[in-house]
């Protein structure tokens, strides 16, 4: 089901699971295409076409009410409320140390630098609801834009047979003080967000996950608007070593690879006893699964076991890959952990299962892909801020540099720069 690769043999799977970019085929970058030209154009009324069409709902109302959203709030279990409150409160208290903080300098000579941090005004928070919800992605990224202090933060999620958005995503929105949601999804939510409609005002960024015409709408809208990023399908690596359970690493292998069927779910390690343990672990476990046939999808096609001669042999592997959920359950994972260079999130220990970042313990599950994580950062609270500069120049400090200026400018051949400087100079000399 999940093949054992020794590392001499990995070049065709590693290929296989670095080829799974967030690219869409033409059909795909077309069908978006007309979509958001439609809502663009016509506003609303392509809005419910669309909804119609792809969710098979009529919709009465675009915005769902704030009654429907505390009455989802007031109607799910007690104890899930209860976990959903200390989740949030956890994510709250993480990002809460992240915050970008403005500064301002004295540079002498009456000239003062500095760098304002300013929310965004406007957010759009796209929460999928197809084959499975997410309220944990509403806590991921509503939290974050919160904490950052942007003032005006909007939601759509795909309505169900109800017209509403699945009741545990509009719970969770109604437990962060959300009332600007839509009962909306697919690329149409996406056209709505980025140029505006008579109902949805708006944003000035767009984050979130989704499908592949999710994804497309926003790499199409990019520009018009900022968004988080374009994600590909999820991934986990496990690097272990002889002293981790292979029931631990199997559970965490599958917890990806139920995702999607291109999820990849690897494990390097250079004991080999280890990789086809967990192999047999992983066989007799995924008929039970009730997402068994995406799961088999992922393992066959994208995921695998790979015993290396060595862990520095295993680190690098990883580091090649840069993986969205990184686990190091091995002897000394600190140590470890110090030679990794790429990674999304990385989890230390055999009690870090990659859940525990996804629900409860507080960085943020939204994560980069694909091998983004070269050069990508989890989503953060100053993916939600702007920095401005600020300057205050004194004329003491512009009769000093001023002719310096004047040169700069001169060499670049543009000379109204030069002579925006040059006129403050005359002025300064004839006082002087």
């Amino acid at each position: 089901m999940i093949p054992v690769i020794d590392y001499a043999d990995r070049a065709d799977r590693l290929q296989a699971v670095l080829s799974r970019s967030a690219s869409f085929s033409d059909e795909v970058d077309t069908a978006v295409r007309d979509i958001l030209h439609a809502v663009r154009t016509e506003g609303d009324a392509a809005l419910h076409r669309f909804t119609e069409q792809f969710d098979g709902v009529a919709l009465e109302a675009l915005q769902v009410p704030e009654s429907a959203l505390h009455a989802a709030l007031d109607e799910i279990d007690d104890d899930l409320r209860r976990i959903m409150d200390e989740a949030a409160a956890n994510i709250r208290r993480f990002h809460e140390r992240q915050g970008p903080n403005s500064w301002f300098e004295d540079d002498g000579d009456g000239v003062m630098l500095g760098q304002r941090v300013q929310p965004l005004e406007r957010v759009g928070l796209y929460v999928p609801g197809g084959t499975a919800a997410y309220p944990s992605s509403v806590l991921m990224n509503a939290i974050s834009a919160q904490v950052a202090g942007v003032p005006h933060i909007a939601m759509v999620s795909p309505p169900q047979d109800d017209g509403l958005p699945h009741p545990h995503i509009m719970a969770a929105a109604a437990l962060l003080g959300l009332d600007r949601v839509y009962a909306l999804g697919g690329a149409q939510a996406v056209g709505a967000l980025a140029f505006g409609t008579d109902t949805v005002q708006s944003v000035d960024k767009i984050v979130g996950p989704g499908n592949a015409y999710v994804a497309a709408a926003k790499k199409q809208v990019f520009g018009r608007v900022d968004i988080d990023s374009v994600a590909g399908p999820s991934e986990i690596g496990v690097l272990a070593d002889d002293t981790a359970d292979p029931a631990f690493v199997a559970a965490d292998l599958l917890s990806q690879a139920e995702h999607d069927p291109r999820a990849s779910a690897l494990l390097v390690t250079p004991h080999r006893p280890l990789a086809e343990a967990v192999r047999d672990e992983i066989a007799d476990r995924v008929p039970d699964l009730p997402r068994a046939d995406i799961i088999e999808a992922s393992l066959r096609d994208y995921s695998a076991c790979i015993v290396t001669d060595t862990m520095a042999q295993a680190v690098d592997m990883m580091n090649e890959l840069a993986v969205e959920h990184l686990e190091i359950i091995t002897d000394e994972p600190w140590t470890v952990c110090s030679d990794i260079k790429h990674a999304g999130a990385i989890f230390l220990g055999p009690y870090s299962s990659e859940p525990v970042g996804d629900y409860f313990a507080g960085p943020n599950h939204v994560l980069p892909t694909g091998g983004t994580a070269r050069y990508a950062s989890a989503l953060r609270v100053s993916d939600f801020v702007r920095t401005q500069s600020i300057i205050q120049y004194s004329a003491r400090r512009l009769a000093k540099t001023g002719p310096d200026i004047v040169q700069f400018a001169e060499a670049e051949s543009l000379q109204a720069h030069a002579d925006a400087i040059r006129e403050r100079l005359k002025q300064l000399n004839a006082s002087a």
